[in-house]
């Protein structure tokens, strides 16, 4: 029911930025969720952030600030502006979405940009 378009990811140096971009298309959506989570070889996949209906987000402690969320609800899109990277951020970014349906709750995931901060 749920596809992802993501994109902005690439490589940047530390300092740098990049924001990323996530829209989502499907039939009958109540996306209440939309945020960002990362994972790197070996480690569980950890949230960056989240943006509810209603202008609740939740960041990740380890972004320090650095990172901004928001969201467009007329086109289903979600970013993340991400400044003063580091090293330590270099991770595949997953676009996801909580859809509130009839039938419950769905959790979708896209399917990943990538993030490189090197020098």
């Amino acid at each position: 029911q749920v596809q992802f378009r993501e994109s902005g990811g690439g490589l940047v140096r530390p300092g740098g930025s990049l924001r990323l971009s996530c829209t989502a298309s499907g039939r009958g959506l109540n996306l209440v969720v939309m945020g960002w989570y990362r994972q790197t070889p070996g480690k569980t996949r950890e949230l960056v952030a989240t943006y509810t209906r209603g202008s609740a987000i939740q960041y990740a402690d380890s972004e320090k600030g650095r990172f901004t969320i928001s969201r467009d609800y007329a086109t289903n899109t979600v970013y993340l502006q991400m400044n003063n990277l580091e090293p330590e951020d270099t991770a595949v970014y997953y676009c996801q979405a909580n859809d509130y349906s009839a039938y419950g709750v769905t959790t979708y995931w896209g399917q990943g940009t990538q993030v490189t901060v090197s020098s």
